[in-house]
């Protein structure tokens, strides 16, 4: 395992963390957040973010080419209501950028995997399905579980 300094898509330097093999996938033989495991992390947000980027930059300029001079209202108003909705889903690739590159960062200070809450392992089947998780699935349930009575405490009084 050769281990390498290279610049990340942000342009910072990532130490330590090594080439991976094309057909890697952590697993759990290995040790849990192994120089691998974090590399492929690391890779899989990276190429995440950077397809949310292609699709902001498509979407700004699919925005910028049609032209809300339609004279027709009914036209135009769909046309409004289809802009609204793009707007909508790039706010939400907009914080789901700042998630992904707060992952990165917990991986760089060697963080990444393990619960906020808790301190234990998050574990590898929910990384893979959601790799900017921050708690382990009970510790999330228990969080949302918590979220809920608030609101509906506060919808109470």
């Amino acid at each position: 395992m050769r281990v390498i300094a290279r610049k990340t898509q942000g342009g910072s330097v990532c130490m330590g963390l090594p080439n991976l093999p094309p057909d890697y996938r952590p697993t759990e033989k290995e040790p849990y957040m192994s120089p691998l495991q974090l590399a492929y992390f690391r890779n899989k947000l990276e190429v995440w973010k950077a397809e949310l980027l292609t699709e902001s930059e498509d979407t700004l300029a699919a925005l910028q080419e049609q032209s809300l001079s339609t004279p027709e209202a009914v036209e135009r108003a769909s046309m409004e209501t289809d802009h609204a909705l793009e707007l909508r889903a790039r706010d939400r690739a907009r914080k789901l950028i700042n998630k992904i590159d707060k992952a990165i960062a917990r991986i760089d200070v060697d963080e990444y995997g393990y619960c906020e809450q808790t301190g234990d392992p998050i574990g590898l089947r929910r990384l893979e399905a959601r790799p900017i998780a921050t708690m382990t699935l009970e510790a999330q349930e228990r969080h949302e579980k918590a979220e809920k009575l608030h609101r509906d405490d506060r919808r109470m009084s």
